[in-house]
């Protein structure tokens, strides 16, 4: 029979807040899979390496989804409430040009369209997603000779607003059924774990850093999306930006010989696409001698960039 340890919740004594999870982990002899499948069941989904870097010290529970499920964790540890929660230090310090905790939607809101996929998503670590500025993106997707889209490349420079970030999280979701790509990353970045969701058409990938960054550091983050059977006809191609960004360019490369007969950048007020939004605002484009268009988007806030053609 295992023990249930103290804690001291006020006062300059009190046990740290990643000890007292540690202490309380061991003591209920429960393996981390085994405590995130159980706050899963509950509605309150924690990755276990998220769980594993809240005891080690590394990282502490700061959003308020993770505090809920923190609120959680003490009743399935069997603590006392506050035991935990008491014991958090102030929040890691955030940039100036990052907006405020809750003032743009999570990753699962914005590609779950009428499904919430926050469980399922889970099992990414997305904690640095709000603390990495993106400072500019170049997104180009290349269009085969059969009309459709065989790859997308992606460039981005990002700057790290707290000391530890380590990964940047990608999303790719097709226009129509089919084989889910997959991501090829360019050295020194690897691979981490990859969420499939055929049903959504979406996959999510980790792409972890040679190292976490300190506050201040820059990183570029270099990958291309392939697709692994040649994709149907296509009309469009779209970025969604759910945070702030500084520059915005996204390209659309033409096969030689498959020109389209026009193409339209276009751009939306925040992040809805179903009908009954806002028709968005276009503008004529021009292929140039390369077979290629681009749009760039400056200083954006939430909203979808994207370039739609039209074939002869």
């Amino acid at each position: 029979m295992t023990s249930r340890p103290e804690y001291a919740t006020s006062g300059t004594g009190a046990m740290p807040f990643h000890e007292a999870l540690r202490a309380a982990i061991a003591a209920s002899g429960l393996s981390l899979d085994r405590i995130q499948d159980r706050l899963l069941r509950r509605g309150t989904p924690v990755a276990s390496a998220t769980l594993s870097s809240w005891q080690s010290g590394r990282y502490q529970p700061e959003r308020q989804r993770s505090l809920a499920a923190l609120t959680v964790l003490e009743d399935v540890l069997r603590l006392p409430p506050g035991a935990l929660t008491g014991l958090l230090g102030p929040p890691r310090p955030r940039g100036r040009w990052l907006p405020p905790v809750g003032d743009h939607p999570d990753l699962a809101r914005v590609w779950s369209d009428h499904r919430d996929l926050t469980a399922t998503l889970a099992a990414l670590d997305t904690r640095w997603d709000d603390s990495l500025t993106r400072l500019s993106c170049h997104n180009r997707v290349d269009v085969d000779a059969a009309r459709g889209v065989r790859s997308m490349t992606s460039r981005r420079l990002l700057r790290a607003e707290a000391d530890g970030a380590d990964r940047w999280i990608a999303l790719y979701r097709l226009d129509a059924p089919g084989p889910l790509p997959r991501f090829r990353l360019a050295a020194p970045a690897r691979l981490g774990t990859v969420v499939e969701l055929p049903a959504e058409g979406l996959v999510a990938a980790e792409l972890l850093f040679d190292r976490p960054l300190a506050r201040g550091e820059t990183v570029i983050v270099d990958y291309t999306v392939e697709h692994r059977d040649p994709r149907p006809y296509s009309l469009r191609a779209e970025t969604t930006i759910h945070v702030p960004m500084r520059e915005h360019l996204l390209e659309v490369r033409f096969a030689k010989g498959s020109l389209p007969r026009a193409c339209y950048s276009f751009r939306t007020n925040g992040l809805d696409s179903h009908a009954g939004a806002a028709r968005p605002r276009e503008q004529r484009l021009r292929v140039d001698a390369s077979g290629s268009v681009h749009t760039v988007a400056l200083g954006v806030g939430p909203c979808r960039v994207g370039i739609r053609w039209v074939w002869e």
